[in-house]
């Protein structure tokens, strides 16, 4: 499983573990989290397409800033997004792209409102050879 929402850790907020055997893949699975926690990703149109080019001294402080981008998105531009596409480079860079569309109350099945993403329990980490990341949203 790419992700699960973890229950037992934040009683008044979301909590989530992503996987993935590349970073890659982590990203593009914590992403899928935190669209899903907001909206129904299934219902929400690859319409938009917007490119993310993001920078970080940390892998750790990269996957924050990529995920807080998305929560930003949904304010700051009333979009939600259904798909991503990631690459990440050896220094920390990032590129996405995403697709998705302006949030429409009348068509999408919309859940929390995240307002961001925390630094409580924030995890990124090798695992065998697999990547793992656990975040909590603040709703």
């Amino acid at each position: 499983m790419p992700y699960k929402f973890l229950e037992d850790i934040a009683t008044a907020d979301i909590a989530f573990e992503a996987r993935g055997r590349t970073l890659d893949e982590l990203f593009e699975n914590a992403f899928a989290a935190v669209e899903e926690s907001m909206v129904e990703t299934s219902g929400v149109k690859a319409v938009v397409k917007k490119t993310l080019k993001l920078k970080n001294a940390t892998l750790d402080g990269l996957l924050f800033d990529f995920l807080s981008a998305l929560v930003y998105f949904k304010d700051a531009e009333s979009l939600l997004f259904s798909k991503v596409k990631v690459k990440i480079t050896d220094s920390y860079e990032l590129e996405a792209t995403l697709y998705g569309e302006k949030i429409d109350p009348s068509r999408h099945d919309l859940r929390s409102d995240v307002k961001a993403v925390t630094l409580h329990m924030f995890e990124v980490k090798q695992v065998g050879k697999e990547w793992y990341c656990r975040v909590i949203l603040d709703i």
